[in-house]
């Protein structure tokens, strides 16, 4: 009976573990990675019943923690990605910066130089992703994971071409309408 309803407890968790982190990926800091804090909760209250013990409860958070995805690698270190961008192409900043506000793709800004772009930048993300591993942020398994398809990814992103803004914001405040924050509305 015990063994049935801690197998139970753990697909509830699981389920609600799995279903919590997609929602709260972004905003569930500070806790656990892998184990949101609505299912940290439910293991402290399981564990307070007798459901489960610490042990059992610690299991299920180390089982979730490694199963976690890695956190993204990109936009982790703009500046830094951007030297490697720009010293690659022999380009300055500003030059970047056009180029991608004018709406063109790094493939289209590094020309020739696309194949060596990135190169550099694979080995800019594998660089960072070595970090992690060392700092503790990522397990061995997760940066295997990460490295996998990292060529594809990084080729992909230097193929992308820059989104449109939506509307005229960024041009004229909101859109056709009035400015927000502009004195005539103060």
């Amino acid at each position: 009976m015990n063994k049935k309803i801690t197998a139970a407890a753990i697909a509830a968790v699981l389920s609600i573990g799995t279903i919590a982190s997609v929602s709260t990926a972004h905003a569930d800091r500070g806790h656990v990675r892998g184990v949101s804090s609505q299912v940290a909760t439910i293991l402290v209250g399981l564990v307070a019943n007798g459901t489960l013990n610490q042990a059992q409860a610690d299991a299920i958070t180390a089982a979730l923690t490694a199963a976690a995805p890695a956190k993204p690698v990109f936009d982790k270190n703009r500046d830094a990605m951007e030297a490697v961008i720009t010293s690659t192409l022999g380009i300055t900043a500003a030059d970047l910066q056009a180029a991608r506000v004018a709406g063109k793709s790094l493939a289209t800004v590094a020309g020739d130089k696309k194949a060596a772009l990135v190169t550099a930048l694979v080995n800019f993300k594998t660089t960072e992703i070595d970090a992690a591993v060392t700092a503790g942020k990522l397990t061995a398994a997760q940066a295997t994971t990460a490295k996998a398809d990292l060529t594809a990814r990084v080729t992909a992103m230097v193929e992308s071409v820059p989104g449109s803004k939506m509307g005229k914001m960024g041009k004229e405040g909101m859109g056709k309408g009035k400015r927000m924050h502009s004195p005539s509305n103060a």
